[in-house]
């Protein structure tokens, strides 16, 4: 993860648990799973930090609210396909710098709490 430049914000959403298709076996492709979503967000804040005015703030909450949309709205074969597609769903926002994404999926291997894949884009 890249250092914190001067003016530079780090948003974390932690452990965002949403309910969606994911797997290749015959069990996960009818039954939905849990799986849980950790972002990771920079963006430069100074206009937000000066301006105290969230129209010059990354508004997180948007980019969630997208996220749990698609998420939920959709099915997918592998962990990678969702982490690749909720990363382009934060990257598609021009203020972001860089934004790194996690997504576990809980008790996908016998004896794991869970297996994660992690991406990272950058502009």
């Amino acid at each position: 993860m890249p250092i914190l430049e001067p003016g530079t914000a780090r948003i974390r959403v932690k452990d965002l648990r949403l309910r969606t298709f994911i797997g290749i076996n015959e069990d996960e492709i009818i039954n939905k799973q849990d799986v849980l979503i950790n972002l990771t967000i920079l963006y430069p804040a100074q206009e937000a930090v000066r301006d105290n005015d969230i129209d010059h703030a990354l508004n997180y909450r948007t980019i969630t609210k997208a996220i749990i949309q698609h998420v939920e709205g959709n099915r997918f074969a592998l962990l990678e396909r969702l982490t690749q597609e909720v990363l382009d769903l934060v990257m598609s926002h021009a203020e972001v710098s860089y934004a790194e994404v996690e997504v576990d999926k809980p008790h996908a291997l016998r004896f794991a709490e869970s297996v994660s894949i992690t991406l990272a884009g950058r502009r």
